[in-house]
Formats: structure tokens, sequence, C-alpha cells
């Protein structure tokens, strides 16, 4: 079977990615500039959500984490693998249907659980029409997400990567044709995302049966196989679930300060941006690149694929952060503030990305960490990590928020993220060299912070210059591509002349492949 080229294939993910994110900033920038950050938009917050929190269980997190070793597994050994995906499929969607039932009649429950703020106000009516429309969406891009952890672990990215795309031109172009017809953009917003899930779950079955993997539709089987997937898939669940709660507990705590959950939500776009870039095109590709290299017995390769991820993704990752943190009030401004959207929001929103920006390499370093532990089936140990980390978030979300607000929960997030990778870097030492990262990368981390550093500060120095302009009505757009531009060839030169990434070492790599 061909070998996956690791770093073309994260570079056809990133890319897809990009265009998704790019998008959904377009998305995001029309619904703060139609709706604000009220009631309505909260509502909105909070129903989408609510698919995507479960969605974390079943759909592209913990079922396709323990489900993409063993397909990879059965598809590298020839060993019935389409039989593998087609038993996999029927019993997720059994699942999902009988959840999605359940989930209408418990609406105002599930409401109450995740925003308990809203209760006995105008968001909570709203909440819960808004997700009874929306929570559909779980079934079709959990299906989804599925056949494309197929496609991804027999090398084809580029349908996997670009299915997302299609929510956020379906979105944008539901409030587009809303506005335009005088419509209620908030309800066009909300029943375009189940037609979404459609969308996209129709691309990926038709790129999977033209790669030739086309799963039928089967009656659901308790076999062996089954079992053994459930049984490394619940620890899996139970850990996307622990994430889940630190969401959670971020928004009941946000829930009860005054647009907070909007704020918080606003700031989580945007250090999101570089996080589906690079953490989950990392992420996706690495994860079936180690399987199929452990299967094969080849840990020397193994090192090396987990090296380079980690290595590309800091060099990616890093000056991002360092942005974020040195200049979110301007990106924040120009990104957001128009419409109902005012200049407080943006100062608020500004913080919260100032802080999560700071927990942004430990977001990705997650990704690249994990696969460690997923390529063996073993998710009972991250599980276990993952609780520490949301009884740290749940103590500092709740214990700071009588004494500093709702920042509260961003400042839980960060601290909870970098928690998270020190327990999955000093546990993958019981794995041998294979889970270590070589020599290499650790000389490259050391140039990467520098050249990072000297970027954050010639870029703040180019913001304090540039100030009157930035937040100028007309030329605000012009002077933040500039300052944007200025930060990115910084890095670029100092990257190159310090060796943290040269341009010949991306191409050569491109090339050869993994």
């Amino acid at each position: 079977m061909r070998q996956i080229r690791l770093v073309s294939g994260f570079f056809t993910v990133g890319g897809w990615t990009l265009l998704s994110r790019v998008l959904g900033f377009v998305r995001d920038v029309m619904i703060l500039a139609w709706l604000g950050t009220g009631p309505v938009y909260e509502a909105f917050v909070v129903a989408f959500r609510l698919p995507n929190m479960f969605r974390r269980f079943f759909a592209e997190g913990a079922f396709n984490m323990a489900f993409v070793p063993m397909f990879s597994k059965r598809l590298e050994q020839d060993d019935h693998a389409r039989a593998f995906a087609e038993e996999a499929l029927a019993g997720l969607a059994t699942v999902l249907i009988a959840l999605t039932l359940v989930a209408q009649l418990a609406m105002p429950w599930l409401i109450w659980g995740i925003a308990s703020g809203f209760a006995r106000q105008e968001q909570f009516d709203l909440s819960v029409e808004f997700g009874r429309i929306a929570f559909p969406y779980i079934l079709f891009i959990s299906l989804a997400a599925l056949l494309s952890g197929v496609l991804n672990a027999m090398g084809r990215f580029a349908a996997a990567a670009a299915a997302p795309v299609l929510l956020n031109v379906l979105l944008v172009g539901a409030m587009a044709v809303a506005a335009w017809t005088g419509a209620d953009i908030a309800r066009a917003l909300i029943w375009m995302i189940p037609v979404a899930g459609v969308a996209q779950l129709a691309l990926v079955w038709v790129a999977a049966s033209r790669a030739g993997m086309a799963l039928r539709l089967r009656r659901p089987r308790w076999s062996p196989e089954m079992r053994n997937l459930v049984r490394v898939a619940i620890p899996a669940a139970l850990a996307g679930g622990v994430v889940q709660v630190n969401l959670l507990v971020g928004q009941q705590v946000a829930s009860y300060f005054d647009r907070a959950v909007g704020w918080l939500y606003a700031a989580d776009r945007l250090y999101q941006l570089p996080l589906g870039v690079v953490g989950i095109a990392i992420g996706v590709v690495l994860l079936p690149d180690l399987s199929r290299k452990l299967a094969a017995g080849d840990e020397t390769g193994g090192r090396v694929a987990l090296s380079r991820a980690g290595e590309l993704a800091l060099a990616l990752t890093i000056p991002a952060s360092v942005a974020l943190m040195v200049i979110p009030l301007p990106l924040v401004s120009v990104l957001f503030e128009r419409g109902a959207t005012t200049a407080a929001d943006s100062a608020a929103i500004a913080l919260a990305v100032a802080i999560y920006g700071a927990g942004l390499p430990a977001f990705v370093l997650q990704k690249v960490l994990q696969p460690v532990y997923f390529a063996r089936e073993d998710t009972k140990t991250p599980f276990r990590f993952a609780v520490n980390a949301m009884v740290l978030n749940a103590l500092v979300a709740i214990g700071l928020a009588p004494l500093i607000g709702w920042i509260a929960p961003a400042i839980a997030t960060t601290l909870a993220g970098w928690a998270m990778v020190w327990q999955l870097a000093r546990g993958t030492r019981r794995f041998g060299d294979v889970a270590r990262f070589d020599p290499r990368f650790y000389q490259r981390l050391g140039r990467i912070l520098l050249a990072s550093a000297l970027m954050g500060a010639a870029t703040w120095g180019v913001a304090q210059l540039l100030e009157p302009w930035l937040f100028a009505a007309t030329i605000r757009y012009l002077a933040l591509m500039l300052l944007v531009g200025f930060g990115a060839t910084i890095f670029f030169v100092l990257s190159h002349v310090t060796g943290a990434l040269t341009v010949a070492e991306v191409k050569a790599m491109l090339k050869r492949g993994t």
C-alpha cells in the first residue's frame, strides 16, 4: 500500500481547514454584525454548541480515535477492513438516532444543564427552540466523520478536509439570503445547520465510494470486532466527555455574567483558526500514519513522524500564539467590531483572546501527543490525564469567578491545557524512543522560540506606530493587513536566519514525504 506522505498530507488538510476557518470568520463577522452579543446571539451559541458537544463523543474525537487505528491496521493487513467499517457505521448510526430522539424530548433540561444562568431569561426559550432544530446535525456530521476517518486512513485527505467548508458556505449563504429577503436571520442560520450536515455526509460518502470503499448500510450486529471497538472507544469517549465538561463549566460560569457567553465564544473562534489549521491537521494525518508504522514494526519511522509533526506544528503555532497575545485588540476590533458589536465588546473579547493565545501551543501539542497513545489503542491513560485537567479547570473557573468575574473560564482553560500536555509528555516515557521527540526537535524548538519572541517584540512596536490607523473606520483593514504581513515576514526571515524552519526544508519534506 502507498505510504502516507505526512507533511504533504498535513498541508492538504491544513489548506482546506484554513479555507474553512476563513469562511468561518466571514460567518462569525456576519453573525456578530447582525445579532450583536445579546440574547439571540447567546441562544445561537448555546444551541450550536450542544450538538458539537455530543459530536466530540461520536465524531472526529473519541469514536474516531478508537476506530481509525483499528481500521488502519486492518487496511494494512488486508483484514476485512470494509466489513469492519460497515459494522461500525451501523452501530454508530443506531446510537445517534436514539440519542437525537431523546434530546428532542429533553431539550429544556439539556439547556439548563449547559447554561443554567439563562433560566427565566429570554435566552432560555430561544436556546430550547434553536437546540431542537440544530441537534440532528450530530447524526449527519458523526457519520461523515467516520467516513472521513476511512478516507484519512487510506491517505485520501482532500474530501474529508473539504467537507467542513460546506457548513460555512451554506451558513453564510443562508444569512445573506435572509438579509436580502428580510427574513429572520437567526432562524435561517439555525435551520441551515442540519442541512449542512446532510451535505457534508453526502460529500464524504461519494468520495469514499470513488476511493473503492463504498460502504453499505447494514443491520447493527454485536460482533467480537464491535465489542473490541466499544471497549477501546468508551475510555476515549469519557476522555472526550471530560473536555466537554471543561467547556460546560466555562459556559455555566459565563452564563451568569451579561454577554460573557458571546464574548468567550467569539474569542474561541479567533484562536481556533491556528488550532484548526495546525492541530487538527496534524492529528488527522499523524494518527493513521503512526498506526500504520507501528503495525509494520517501524518504530524509527514512527519517531521521525512524531518529531517532524511536532516541529512543524510548533513552528506554525508559537508565532500565532505570540501574535494573539501582543496584538489581540487590533485583531478583534477589525474582525468583529461593526454593526451591533461595540468597542466594549471588542475590549472584552480581546482580553479572552490574549489568554487563550497563551494556551494555544498546549492545545496543539495535545493533538501531536495523543496519537501516540491512540495508535497503541490506549485510550484509558489519556482519560485519566483528562480527568485531572478537568478538576483543575473546574477549580480555577469556579474559584476565580467570584474574584475576577467572567474571564475566569478562559484562564482555567489555558491552565488545564498546559496541565494536560505535561501529563501526556510524561506518560509517553513508557513507550520508549518511538514516543519521544528526537534531538533535532529540541534544537529547532529553541530557535522557534527565539524567532517568535523577536517577531512579537517587533510586531508590538509597529502596532504602537499604526495605532491611529488600526482603529480608524476607513483604513483599519489595510492597517491590520500591513501589521500581520509585517509580523509574518519578520518571522519568516528570522526563522530562516536562526534555522528554525527554512523554505528548502519544507520543500524537501514535501518532495520526499515521510
